[in-house]
């Protein structure tokens, strides 16, 4: 019996508003200069490793980052890995969301008409159905709000447990399995981290 496939996931690399700790959700905001060597670096980490699914939110801070990392001739595009969408609050930092809004958080509150919870748990669902349903483990280059909640969901738990990951730019996590239970394997891991 085959073992159960692994998800691997990958955050993209560096951009000025993920450096500025901007919310970036639909703006196509690029790689910087940093972003791009990181891209580069995740693809020396990745060397060597066999997947048998490649996906990539179409973003192309995401796109790049596969791309860079070596994986841009067999990289599938799919919305489901978007970031969550921010509606109002795209481009707003968090401090400036809660001079508004105090104590907010996009766990609990959500953003001010943007994509609700209940949109994000169906679009990670159906990533995490096809990873499962596949052959060899897969690959996924996204954005760090949407990796979080389809981590919690691979472990079984509500989108709002995406708060307890912290998740930076150009990591490679890994989602596997102990025997039955899905669990984390790896998580965060950069080289100079």
């Amino acid at each position: 019996m085959d073992p159960a496939p692994k998800l691997w996931i990958v955050r993209h690399g560096e951009t000025t508003w993920a450096r500025l700790g901007r919310h970036t959700s639909h703006t196509d905001v690029p790689l910087t200069a940093r972003g791009r060597s990181e891209g580069e670096a995740v693809g020396r980490r990745l060397a060597g490793r066999a997947f048998g699914l490649v996906l990539s939110s179409p973003m192309s801070r995401a796109l790049d980052t596969a791309r860079l990392a070596g994986f841009g001739g067999r990289v599938e595009v799919t919305d489901d890995l978007r970031e969550w969408d921010y509606g109002a609050d795209e481009g707003r930092k968090t401090e400036e969301i809660r001079a508004a809004r105090p104590g907010w958080t996009i766990w609990r509150d959500g953003p001010e008409d943007g994509e609700t919870a209940r949109h994000v748990t169906a679009r990670v669902d159906r990533v995490i159905a096809r990873v499962r349903a596949g052959k060899g483990d897969a690959l996924a280059f996204a954005h760090g709000h949407v990796l979080r909640a389809l981590t919690a969901r691979w472990l079984g738990l509500p989108v709002r447990d995406g708060r307890l990951f912290e998740l930076a730019t150009a990591t490679i996590s890994v989602l596997g399995w102990e025997r039955e239970q899905s669990v984390i394997e790896r998580w965060n891991v950069a080289e100079d981290r």
